[in-house]
């Protein structure tokens, strides 16, 4: 069955258009180079596994490229790899939008075509972005799905002093920094009794061993922390295994936070977490494989227009400012895509999920 995916209203000018018969042009025959943050880890591995499965109906080649160190270094190596590959379009989650600025302007520069899905880039050094949600959505999904864990073993997340901190990859990823000031925000307008005891934050890089180093840290320095809020599909994990190994359960600490459901499906099953969210990273993928190809195979969108994606459904180009406030957007093959819904994790639904 084709999901329908609507993000606001049709305008009037792309009814109109819609209603005279004005056709895409096919992406058939094109090649997307996918370039996540990392490799081997299972957020990436799926958005991947997403995106082959659909290009195979499309007709589009997607070359997986990557590296299995998160750095903006090890990144720009991959964009040379992708643009001496003679590629059609890039499909990229950033690491650090500024660190591969340059990398992508250079790609630019070739006659490639920037996309971006998952984590963006400066806004001019792309076109359109594929995003799970704004900041404000993300930001205060993950400060309440930290609230219902402290409310289920206990805590009243209105009134009792909690204390908590985020444990994520590294301030320079635009948009796990984006939700973590969103839940801040949010924070101190509906939890004023909330204490954030790292207010610098904890870093992981996304790499799987410091993760859980990290997790330990975070644990050593505050014995009485009630929350830990990971906004990292490498440090729920890592967070979640120092818990475990520090002989703590989901009615000890909770921890939560943004990660595939296979990847932490045994810590809910081993009692360690109560719940946590994600989206659909297997459309995420292939939506931004697809409109990567969708410009580059020559057709051009305004903000209001609609893409129609096949096997997937209809989305809406909204301007960069319904994910960076303040954001400009060019008149012509520059905005945002939201992805319409996001799901939450625990033992009597993660079972349902395969990604």
């Amino acid at each position: 069955m084709t999901k329908k995916i609507v993000c606001g209203l049709l305008t009037a000018s792309v009814v109109a258009a819609m209603g005279m018969g004005v056709m895409a042009e096919s992406v058939e025959g094109l090649t997307v180079a996918f370039i996540p943050k990392v490799t081997g880890n299972a957020f990436f591995e799926s958005a991947n596994d997403g995106a082959q499965a659909y290009a195979e109906k499309w007709g589009i080649t997607v070359e997986y490229m990557g590296n299995a160190v998160a750095g903006a270094a090890e990144q720009t190596e991959v964009i040379h790899q992708a643009i001496n590959s003679g590629v059609d379009a890039i499909c990229i989650s950033t690491v650090d939008a500024a660190g591969v600025s340059d990398a992508l302007k250079e790609a630019t520069d070739m006659g490639i075509t920037v996309a971006t899905w998952d984590s963006d880039a400066n806004v001019e050094d792309r076109t359109l972005m594929v995003s799970q949600g704004t900041p404000e959505v993300l930001g205060e999904m993950l400060v309440e799905m930290g609230a219902d864990s402290l409310t289920k073993r206990g805590k009243d997340p209105a009134a009792d002093p909690i204390k908590y901190c985020w444990h994520y990859s590294q301030a320079t990823v635009t948009d796990q920094n984006s939700w973590q000031v969103a839940g801040e925000a949010y924070i101190a307008e509906k939890y004023p009794n909330w204490e954030n005891v790292a207010p610098d934050n904890y870093y992981s890089n996304q790499d799987a061993e410091l993760a859980v180093t990290t997790g330990a840290a975070v644990l050593a320095d505050h014995e009485d922390i009630d929350l830990i809020i990971c906004n990292d599909s490498t440090a729920l994990p890592g967070q979640l295994q120092a818990a475990q190994n520090a002989g703590l359960t989901k009615d000890d600490i909770s921890i939560t936070g943004f990660a595939s459901p296979n990847s932490i499906k045994q810590f809910c099953s081993d009692g360690i977490l109560y719940e946590w969210g994600l989206w659909d990273c297997q459309i995420q993928g292939a939506m931004g494989c697809y409109v990567a190809a969708y410009v580059a195979a020559g057709n051009e969108v305004k903000v209001g227009d609609v893409i129609s994606i096949p096997e997937i459904g209809d989305v809406e180009v909204l301007g960069n400012d319904s994910i960076a406030a303040g954001a400009e957007t060019a008149e012509v093959n520059n905005g945002v895509v939201l992805l319409p819904e996001r799901a939450i994790f625990d033992e009597s639904n993660m079972d349902n999920y395969n990604f």
